[in-house]
């Protein structure tokens, strides 16, 4: 166990955090598991709609540091792709 003040401090530092990106990991895991759901059950305007929200996930993920930018950017060239080959609505 750290015995520094500085140490100590540091100690603290790193739990807080550890607490922030796991609260951010865990928003991230949730949004991508319900795009990829809507993804799954070829639900294309649910996942056009969803699309947006998921990258703003991603991006402050990557810039709390939770992520790395190349993991965001990798999620999100995947998930785009998924939706955009994703065939649209039949016209009634």
């Amino acid at each position: 166990m750290a015995r520094h003040k500085s140490a100590l401090r540091q100690h603290r530092r790193s739990l807080r955090r550890k607490s922030v990106n796991s609260q951010t990991k865990s928003a991230l895991r949730t949004k991508m598991r319900k795009i990829r759901e809507a993804i799954a059950d070829n639900d294309r305007e649910g996942s056009v709609q969803m699309l947006p929200g998921v990258f703003q996930a991603i991006d402050k993920s990557v810039k709390k540091g939770a992520i790395k930018k190349n993991t965001g950017s990798r999620y999100k060239s995947r998930l785009s792709r998924q939706v955009g080959l994703l065939t649209p609505a039949p016209a009634k």
